[in-house]
């Protein structure tokens, strides 16, 4: 609870601190824009303005993030800083955006703005707030592990750059006479959008269910296989709910003749490990492995032989051997989605590798990983 009521206390008081310092830039910017009218000031000004809002979500978004578990939502909330992260991206495009369409008004206006020492003033004040903004995001977000604040973070970087450029195109048109402001404009608003959308699709990614990293994949693969008789893991998946709410299913190979309550105790072992070392909620199934069936196991060899290659990365397991009236062989196999042969084209070429090595009825499920 400790941890909990920190979390929501620090994210609270960093977008806060976002708040006021963007409306204090907001108003200085749009202030000085307007009276000696360059619009690049005014829009970046209004940029300042929308991160007021994008905060304000942020700081919203810590709070519902934190709510417990309740009937309608049984993993938590915590997907609501994906959530804010989205918002927030969304934010940086309209204003991009908006950011575009006053500048090209400039450049046909082809009014030339006067300049002033005031000017220099605010915009270099602003850099150097939103480049401590940024530093500051990024360490609280970093010690959080917010989606949301880093969010913010690449924001401030994005105003930091914007505000230099806008302090560019300014000296550009005092000390040239050419109407640079407009041209400025456009470009600031052309980064501004590529961060944007970099924003937007990492919060979607991760709302849409983003595949859990190799290194993740790995650390539990390793600390299935250094249990004592594990054969082998397959049928690994990961679901992320938010920070600190992540679950896995896996399924653990071993040997059939292993007495359930040692099986059992294997597997408690490594769902508590998991959840020890890595804060993974994982539920372990056992797929058990008759070793004694000599004509089983040679036939699995024979087949795995005439399967490799048919896709890259292909993995076989849950093989059975089924004897009767029409014997059967049975598993399942593992293809990369990066497979361009569909399921039904596999598995026509998987039923003629089998007949291939043995006469057996082929029975096939197709997963991809």
């Amino acid at each position: 609870m400790k941890n909990k009521n920190l979390h929501v206390s620090k994210g609270t008081l960093t977008s806060a601190i976002g708040i006021v310092c963007n409306i204090l830039l907001a108003a200085s910017k749009i202030t000085i824009g307007l009276v000696f009218g360059l619009v690049s000031v005014v829009a970046d000004g209004f940029n300042n303005l929308g991160d007021c809002g994008s905060s304000a979500v942020t700081l919203v978004a810590f709070r519902i993030s934190e709510k417990p578990a309740d009937k309608e939502h049984p993993y938590g909330h915590r997907r609501a800083e994906y959530i804010a992260a989205l918002v927030t991206g969304f934010f940086v495009l309209f204003f991009a955006v908006e950011l575009v369409r006053e500048s090209i008004e400039k450049i046909v206006s082809c009014v030339l703005p006067e300049a002033s020492w005031i000017i220099y003033l605010v915009l270099a004040i602003s850099v150097v707030i939103k480049a401590g903004m940024f530093v500051f995001y990024r360490i609280v977000a970093k010690k959080l592990q917010s989606d949301s604040l880093k969010a913010a973070a690449t924001d401030s970087l994005c105003d930091c750059i914007a505000t230099t450029a806008v302090i560019c195109g300014v000296l550009i048109m005092q000390f040239t006479g050419f109407s640079a402001d407009g041209w400025t404009g456009i470009l600031v608003a052309l980064f501004i959008l590529w961060q944007g959308v970099k924003i937007v699709k990492e919060a979607s990614s991760k709302l849409l269910g983003q595949a859990p990293s190799a290194e993740l994949l790995g650390k539990i693969k390793e600390i299935i296989c250094s249990k004592e008789g594990i054969i082998g893991v397959h049928d690994l998946r990961v679901y992320n709910y938010g920070k600190d709410m992540v679950f896995s299913t896996v399924h653990v190979e071993m040997d059939a003749t292993l007495p359930s309550l040692e099986a059992h105790t294997i597997l408690d072992m490594i769902e508590h490990e998991v959840k020890d070392t890595l804060n993974v909620s994982l539920t372990a199934h056992f797929d058990p492995i008759d070793l004694q069936d000599r004509e089983a196991l040679e036939i699995e060899s024979r087949v795995r032989d005439a399967i490799e290659g048919i896709a890259d990365e292909i993995e076989l397991h849950d093989f059975r051997l089924v004897r009767g009236a029409i014997n059967k062989v049975i598993f399942d196999v593992e293809v990369s989605y990066s497979c361009k042969k569909t399921d039904d084209e596999l598995r026509l070429s998987l039923e003629k590798a089998v007949h291939s090595v043995v006469d057996y009825q082929a029975l096939i499920t197709i997963e991809r990983k």
